[in-house]
């Protein structure tokens, strides 16, 4: 139990971050949050968290933002799906300011312990060529053939990390973060990931009684998609280990888009035809998470279907667009 110790979440307003804030809240924890969008943007806010909106690109905001903090767990980052990073690398490669800010901040400000949110997209693209991938060891990040920009960012920051640790005695913890998905995420504007995505195309075609769907891909891409519980478990029990390197933190259950869409039209009792568009961004062909070294070290690894993730997602997601249509309608 961390008391009456401050603990940081940047990102605060984020998807990850507002479930890491209510599960750090269920525990006891004092917290601020900080996220350089406007409060009534955030996707979860609470009265007894100290909310703060700082440009964390900036090294006096992150000085401020870790001010007699204790833990950070640092989620900040100009991201979104495949959409939005391969089209925006400059702006994804500047999230590279936040972390090497923060990380001065925390030590400067003493910190004991640091997060920081990596991502699977720090993985060799040569080693996730072909859709059956071999399901990828932290090992596999080097040598380095990251996702341009957003990826180069966060290997980067994650030898920063390291380097901290090395030089000045901060101790850090890296998580691999593989396509995080549920409740209260973005699923429209651009930035929303293919989960979300497909969840917001299947509800509009059925509310709209359409008969297709766009794939962006050939559909026979392959994933592997983490439930958000999962995701802030894995975060919690990181920051609590003893282990300094990068881990994965990720599902091991490889689906193709084309399983993804079949498990939302299951849930959405439709059939739609599936139009596919071979000119959209879609990434690397494969990719999956080896969870060797997770279980090894923190004796657990995630463990939610993904047809029950699905199912919640689906389900909020719904109940979003169908409230933004009656309201557009009574207006």
């Amino acid at each position: 139990m961390l008391g009456d110790d401050l603990v940081v979440v940047t990102g605060g307003g984020g998807f990850i971050g507002g479930h890491l804030i209510a599960d750090l809240r269920r525990r006891g924890a004092r917290v601020r949050a900080v996220d350089i969008k406007p409060l009534d943007e955030w996707w979860q806010r609470f009265a007894d968290v100290e909310n703060v909106r700082l440009d964390l690109r900036e090294r006096e905001a992150c000085a401020a933002a870790a001010r007699g903090a204790r833990q950070v767990f640092n989620l900040a980052a100009d991201m979104g799906g495949m959409g939005f990073i391969e089209t925006h690398r400059a702006e994804c490669s500047l999230s590279v300011l936040i972390n090497t800010h923060m990380l001065l901040a925390a030590r400067d400000q003493g910190v004991e312990r640091y997060f920081f949110a990596s991502s699977a997209c720090v993985y060799a693209a040569g080693k996730q060529s072909v859709a059956a991938v071999t399901p990828l060891r932290e090992s596999d990040a080097y040598p380095a053939q990251p996702e341009d920009g957003y990826g180069w960012e966060k290997l980067f920051s994650e030898r920063l990390c390291r380097h901290f640790t090395e030089d000045f005695g901060l101790a850090t913890r890296v998580a691999r973060l593989h396509n995080v998905y549920g409740p209260l995420s973005t699923y429209d504007g651009g930035r929303e990931k293919a989960p979300a995505a497909i969840c917001r195309k299947v509800v509009i075609a059925a509310m709209r009684g359409e008969r297709d769907i766009e794939i962006w891909g050939d559909g026979e891409q392959t994933r592997s998609f983490m439930f958000v519980d999962d995701g802030v478990e894995g975060i919690r029990r990181l920051m609590d280990g003893d282990v300094s390197t990068p881990v994965n933190v990720g599902s091991a259950e490889l689906v193709s888009i084309n399983d993804l869409v079949d498990i939302v039209e299951e849930i959405a009792g439709v059939r739609l035809r599936r139009h596919y568009r071979l000119d959209a961004p879609v990434g690397v062909r494969g990719r999956s998470s080896d969870n060797t070294l997770i279980r090894q070290e923190l004796g657990w690894a995630p463990e939610i279907p993904l047809v029950e993730g699905m199912e919640q997602t689906y389900r909020w997601i719904h109940d979003r667009i169908h409230a933004r249509e009656r309201a557009r309608v009574t207006a």
